[in-house]
């Protein structure tokens, strides 16, 4: 009776004489090779466009008469840089000269760090977009009027009976923080997804070849 490609491989790590070893080695090598590289040229992608759009936002924004948010993103994506350049030399100390499994397994703690460390980031990245973009409308170009206190007056002109605190309508300072405590609660499962859209499909095959590798070397 013929044996099943799941014996044979069984086989091939239990015994070290066994000819089917290994190819069987090499076969998982080239696949754990294969999966990091194409992670890591993905990541490296994602960070050349976040320097890039660090750069472009600065001048597009004052062109657009919105500096304000334009200085506030260049900040938030130069530290995000900064954070994504310091995952990128942890990536590269990962050593080749270990088994397949060994290679997979610390590439899976790497990317479990850059999971837990992007959904932390996420709870204040959004809420900082959020209040970005907020200053930005309010204060409008640097040197001229301020919109948000045109804003504010047309308001209560139109709803005179609005519950006002320092002269400011309350719904306002309400909403604010309730948008700001909205995004930081659910920022850490926005940065989830965002992080699952891109890479979803390589952390998927990973988390399957790993599997495989557990149960054969049972």
């Amino acid at each position: 009776m013929e044996k099943s490609i799941e014996t044979i491989w069984k086989e091939g790590f239990l015994e070290n004489d066994a000819l089917i070893a290994p190819k069987i080695n090499n076969l998982y090598t080239q696949k754990s090779i294969d999966i990091v590289e194409k992670f890591r040229k993905m990541y490296k992608i994602n960070r050349i466009g976040i320097i890039l759009f660090a750069i472009i936002i600065l001048p597009i924004s004052f062109i657009s008469k919105i500096p304000y948010m334009g200085i506030s993103m260049a900040f938030l994506f130069l530290i995000i840089s900064i954070i994504a350049n310091k995952f990128s030399k942890q990536l590269d100390t990962i050593s080749k000269n270990v088994s397949s499994y060994e290679y997979l397994t610390s590439f899976d703690k790497w990317t479990k760090n850059l999971t837990e460390t992007n959904t932390k980031l996420s709870r204040f990245l959004y809420p900082y977009v959020f209040i970005t973009m907020i200053f930005s409308f309010w204060f409008g170009e640097i040197g001229g009027d301020v919109p948000g206190d045109k804003f504010v007056k047309a308001f209560i002109n139109k709803f005179p009976d609005t519950y006002l605190i320092l002269d400011f309508p309350l719904i306002f300072i309400l909403f604010f923080i309730g948008m700001i405590g909205f995004l930081a609660y659910f920022g850490g499962k926005i940065g989830e997804f965002d992080l699952k859209l891109g890479y979803g499909r390589i952390l998927k095959k990973l988390e399957v070849l790993l599997a495989d590798m557990e149960d054969l070397r049972k």
